[in-house]
């Protein structure tokens, strides 16, 4: 199939469109408006559901309704709206439904500013809402990658009956890039066998998050947690990039990740053997994947943009048997390829310490250019 100019938010509703996506309920906030936007024509064009609710609190109500009928549900966000979804969000993970989520991140903390950032990391990769769960995130670094993506967050969203997220950033959003669609799936009919249709003639269906009694309660957390060890063996996903002989390796994800990688190459040009690993999965986290780069590794960098969120799980994998180092940039502001290059350097340099924490040097460095005010 030929590839067309497409801007990512649209890419990933019509990707989604062509998975079957038979609902859609959102609100809109920027960058990931024209999300909506696009959906709330092409949805009904082919008789197919798209409320814009009154709010996110409303959109994630009714995506918990519609997805008990077992049929392909969806919303999307951006930062401050997530928040707001994220008690809806456990009552949808404790129901055990399959539900996919787009977040298209911009900077804050609060209201914050519709610069694309990567400070949502925690709230996705820990679930967010109270309780005890686990939702998928994945996390696209191109248009094509977004769009790829989420034909599989359906698909792993029925097959494990879990939450799957498409964290993406604001520059993703926004930037367009050729991209190969997919073909059009079918809508499925067959009703799954745990889903709610109003069908006559059976046993009782009842979806709940409600457990009165703890110890049920407490069965369905160990279901949960049973089901997140199976998706953690099963469902890890990255990519490598002159990992073959690297010495030092960068790990970053999404737009981060494709920043590092130009870095990476003009590092490997000027003789440099560094290589970059990419988690797509963000949730479960490619722990298998970065211990096995640990004994030929002399020091790792982790690039983010935000204060060193997956650097804290990157740590424990880790475990103070190599030395890192960061690099991050906050509330919207995206670092350059030669910030990147600037960092790898310093790791082969034997004036660097590598003492305390990573985030000691580079907080160090962030005041010493914004100044005492920082």
């Amino acid at each position: 199939m030929a590839r067309e100019l497409i801007k990512g938010n649209v890419a990933v509703a019509e990707a989604a469109v062509r998975a079957g996506l038979v609902s859609y309920f959102g609100y809109p906030i920027t960058p990931q408006t024209e999300l909506l936007e696009y959906l709330s024509g092409r949805m009904p064009e082919l008789g197919r559901a798209f409320v814009q609710a009154e709010s996110e609190l409303g959109a994630i109500n009714m995506v918990y309704g519609a997805a008990c009928t077992g049929r392909r549900t969806m919303t999307s966000s951006s930062s401050p709206g997530i928040s707001l979804m994220q008690e809806g969000l456990s009552y949808i993970a404790c129901t055990e439904l399959p539900v996919v989520v787009v977040n298209v991140v911009r900077g804050g903390p609060g209201l914050g500013n519709i610069a694309p950032s990567q400070g949502d990391y925690n709230q996705a990769t820990r679930g967010g809402g109270h309780g005890e769960y686990h939702q998928l995130v994945l996390a696209p670094a191109s248009v094509q990658e977004a769009v790829d993506l989420t034909t599989l967050a359906f698909d792993l969203a029925e097959k494990y009956r879990n939450i799957v997220m498409i964290l993406m950033d604001g520059s993703l959003g926004q930037m367009m890039e050729p991209a190969e669609l997919p073909p059009f799936q079918p809508i499925k009919t067959e009703v799954p066998d745990w889903a709610v249709n109003g069908e006559s003639g059976r046993a009782k269906r009842v979806l709940t998050s409600i457990n009165i009694d703890p110890p049920a309660q407490e069965r369905t957390n160990i279901r949960l947690m049973s089901r997140w060890q199976e998706i953690e063996a099963n469902e890890v996903r990255f990519k490598g990039y002159y990992l073959e002989d690297a010495e030092y390796v960068v790990i970053g994800y999404g737009t981060a990740g494709r920043i590092a990688l130009s870095a990476v190459r003009t590092a490997r040009e000027n003789g440099i053997k560094v290589g970059l690993l990419r988690p797509i999965t963000v949730a479960p986290f490619p722990v298998n994947a970065i211990e096995a780069l640990i004994p030929s590794t002399k020091a790792f960098l982790v690039v983010e943009m935000n204060n060193g969120q997956m650097l804290e799980d990157v740590r424990l994998v880790i475990s103070g048997r190599k030395p890192i180092a960061f690099y991050g940039r906050m509330g919207g502001v995206v670092p350059y390829p030669d910030d990147v290059l600037r960092e790898i350097q310093a790791l082969i340099s034997p004036d660097v310490s590598f003492e305390g924490h990573p985030r000691d040097r580079w907080l160090a460095q962030m005041r010493a250019e914004f100044g005492t005010g920082a």
